[in-house]
């Protein structure tokens, strides 16, 4: 057994120096704090994908059905833990053994992200991304101790465990790749890609949310100013029409069917109850009728 660790902890440290040759070869001009610009992009893309796929699998756990848990219009893209990942490997990739300075990082880091991507949310677009004033130790229902503790332990792991193995991942690829040009080149392009999707969602949900508040009367604080807006977006025939033919209301309730709104004396108005429009893929189970049956178990004492 003892010849056995040696042996792997041998081989390991062999790795190890080998990733320090390559990285030393292959040493990029422009970085952020010693991480390359590309690997930044790149982490980016992988843990934006990865959100994508946590939070569906917890829509189907919670909610009982697929959805869409999507940050922008295409692509399984949930922008806010790539955004988070980013900046947390930035800022905390030095400290991979300090469990507790990782704790406290991903605590302020984590809460600071999510507060500045809900205020932006709303300030720009008007939407409400998600609201915890429902739960205790809230900030403006934009961040909350629960969650901010999340971040915390996400930090842990993180940097710790997760990371490592994704730059091994990276690094795997890049030497998939004929020239580490090449490799640049292909993350380059998916960032550019991403941002072009991000600027489309913009648009899309500012046309949509206009035309929801328009068709359905809803007192928001701007009332006036969202009519004039209307008028020149869909009084423009050619780019109304393409509004409604890929910006329609089943496309941006299927893709965001947690929209909402707050109107002028704060009450939330989810956009998916204004519409006659199943706002996800599949059920998978019935939530709401497993919780009745549990609690009728209860009431007979099963």
């Amino acid at each position: 057994m003892r010849k056995r660790k040696l042996k792997q902890e041998k081989t390991e440290v062999e790795n190890n120096q080998i990733e320090e040759l390559n990285q030393k070869k292959d040493k990029p001009k422009r970085t952020i704090n010693g991480i390359s610009i590309w690997r930044i992009l790149a982490y980016f893309i992988i843990y934006s994908i990865a959100g994508y796929l946590i939070e569906t699998i917890y829509g189907i756990i919670t909610k009982g059905v697929w959805e869409s848990r999507q940050s922008f219009l295409y692509g399984p893209f949930c922008g806010i833990y790539g955004l988070g990942a980013v900046i947390m490997i930035v800022c905390l990739h030095k400290f991979p053994r300090k469990f507790n300075t990782l704790f406290i990082g991903g605590f302020i880091v984590g809460s600071i992200v999510e507060y500045v991507v809900s205020f932006l949310g709303e300030m720009l677009l008007g939407v409400k991304w998600w609201d915890y004033s429902g739960m205790p130790l809230n900030i403006n229902g934009r961040i909350c101790v629960y969650f901010s503790v999340f971040w915390g332990f996400l930090g842990i792991y993180l940097i710790a465990s997760l990371n490592p193995r994704v730059d091994r991942m990276i690094n795997w690829i890049k030497s998939k790749f004929k020239t580490y040009k090449a490799l640049k080149t292909f993350v380059m392009t998916v960032f550019i890609l991403l941002i072009i999707d991000c600027i489309s969602t913009g648009f899309a949900i500012e046309f949509f949310l206009v035309r929801m508040i328009v068709k359905n009367d809803l007192q928001v604080s701007n009332k006036e100013l969202v009519m004039e807006q209307y008028d020149k977006i869909y009084g423009n025939e050619k780019l109304s029409d393409f509004i409604y033919q890929f910006w329609g209301d089943k496309k941006m309730i299927r893709t965001f069917p947690n929209l909402k709104i707050s109107d002028k004396e704060g009450n939330i108005i989810y956009m998916d109850s204004l519409l006659d429009i199943q706002p996800y893929y599949l059920k998978v189970h019935d939530r709401n009728n497993k919780n009745n049956e549990e609690v009728e178990a209860d009431i007979r004492g099963e």
